[in-house]
């Protein structure tokens, strides 16, 4: 790989990380009636498809199973869901919203649609269509990728890289860029 192409890499790969981070950054500092950004994911799409399992709902929105867990408790908490356990498999927890959960997310029905546009104005319409390309190209890319960097990190602590002659010039590239 030319170093021209390598730089490319790094900065895109930066400028990505710097961008998630400052989403979760700004996400986070806003709440809404008491309840974080996920939380009006969650009630959105309990609003949509009926109640929810608590497993059914990590997957769908992409959150670990503790997220979910402790954004359900926020929302128990604030009266707009409530638990319950299926009758015929009480291991099953399921999350239905609450009359409360409901006039709040009407009340503020507004506020997805302008993180929407708080994101993504000013960009035409040909490039949002290549965002939403390369956005789905880099999900794609994201398969199977913890577990290849895990096994990467396995082989490598099976075969440790052997001590260089202390004579001998390190090469040392600089970048501008932070990496793991």
């Amino acid at each position: 790989m030319e170093d021209r192409q390598w730089e490319q890499l790094e900065q895109a790969d930066h400028l990505f990380r710097k961008l998630v981070r400052r989403f979760v950054k700004e996400r986070d500092r806003v709440s809404v009636e008491g309840v974080a950004l996920p939380g009006m994911l969650i009630l959105h799409k309990i609003i949509r498809d009926g109640e929810q399992r608590l497993g059914d709902l990590a997957e769908q929105l992409d959150f670990t199973s503790g997220a979910i867990t402790a954004l359900s408790d926020k929302l128990e908490a604030g009266g707009y869901t409530v638990r319950r356990r299926k009758e015929d498999d009480r291991r099953t927890v399921l999350l239905d919203i609450t009359a409360s959960g409901r006039e709040m997310v009407k009340r503020n029905g507004n506020i997805g649609a302008r993180c929407i546009t708080l994101l993504f104005e000013g960009f035409t319409e040909e490039e949002l269509e290549q965002q939403s390309r390369f956005y789905e190209r880099m999900i794609g890319n994201l398969e199977g990728f913890s577990e290849t960097l895990l096994e990467l990190a396995q082989q490598n602590a099976a075969n440790p890289v052997p001590a260089e002659p202390e004579q001998k010039p390190r090469a040392v590239t600089k970048s501008n860029y932070l990496s793991y």
